[in-house]
């Protein structure tokens, strides 16, 4: 799933591709792609493109005139930037291609989306916050005015586990199942630790890994081609998608937790004392 870091990427590759530039078609082709209907995708064809625009894993095409085309990639979703697009319509399959933007210079860029679980969802709006997922939002945790304070006053009275809370979209904006298990490895805490019972130490050392893990993934994706993001996000992760190999920290062996749709993958000298972790629906430390 892409995550803040290859969005905001994904917004300077687009800011630098797409405005100024004219939208003359778009073309839903997956049927469950498109989430609202009024205004009609329609409208947006003839308008400029004025500013490309991230809200957590939301990206947003604002055009003149205000209407804004608003995409989540979800966890299989993806888009694919085309110097010149194919010639003709495309027809509605069994392919990835769930919409297609085309600009009037004859580029234009193709929202794909892997699997039978289609959750790629596009929006066109008057106003970003029109769109559920974005008007939730918590802060974004590399806004300027997001500090170890905030961070606290997020996570006290919290009754869940530090995992659940890092991911949780309304608590803080942008970070998902990759970079919470690198933020927790950072921070050497475990996934399963409670989230109010941080002591103003502990809220320091989350909060520094939350910045640096997220700002250096950042600076590992900026300029990187809309293609390569995938491989470079990847390439960045040190316990993320790395069970069974050495703790790039102190060699000990990744383990993994399995939930129902996810995994999460940590170190348990760095993280949890040396300890595997149970079952995730245990909340427990193995014994």
């Amino acid at each position: 799933m892409p995550e803040l870091p290859e969005v905001e990427a994904l917004k300077d590759f687009l800011t630098e591709n797409l405005t100024g530039h004219e939208i003359v078609r778009v073309l839903p082709v997956a049927v469950s792609v498109l989430k609202t209907y009024d205004p009609p995708v329609t409208a947006l064809q003839g308008r400029e493109v004025s500013a490309v625009r991230r809200y957590g894993k939301f990206l947003d095409l604002a055009t003149d005139g205000g209407l804004h085309l608003v995409a989540h990639l979800a966890r299989a979703g993806w888009l694919q930037w085309r110097d010149r697009l194919p010639d003709g319509v495309p027809r509605p399959g069994k392919g990835p291609l769930a919409l297609r933007v085309a600009l009037e210079t004859g580029a234009g860029f193709d929202l794909t989306e892997a699997g039978t679980q289609k959750r790629l969802a596009v929006y066109v709006v008057a106003d970003p916050r029109q769109v559920p997922g974005v008007a939730r939002l918590g802060p974004d945790p590399l806004a300027a005015d997001f500090d170890a304070e905030r961070l606290a006053g997020l996570l006290s009275g919290q009754r869940r586990q530090l995992k659940g809370a890092l991911r949780d979209q309304s608590l803080i904006a942008g970070v998902g199942n990759a970079y919470s298990d690198e933020i927790l490895h950072a921070a050497r805490m475990s996934p399963f630790k409670p989230a109010a019972s941080l002591t103003p130490e502990e809220i320091e050392r989350l909060y520094e890994a939350l910045r640096t893990t997220l700002t250096e993934a950042v600076e590992r994706s900026r300029g990187v081609a809309a293609g390569r993001l995938k491989a470079e996000k990847k390439s960045g992760l040190r316990v993320h998608g790395r069970t069974g190999e050495p703790c790039p920290v102190c060699g000990d062996t990744i383990r993994e937790v399995s939930f129902s749709d996810s995994s999460l993958q940590y170190c348990p000298t760095c993280q949890t004392g040396g300890k595997p972790l149970a079952d995730r629906r245990l909340s427990r430390l193995l014994k």
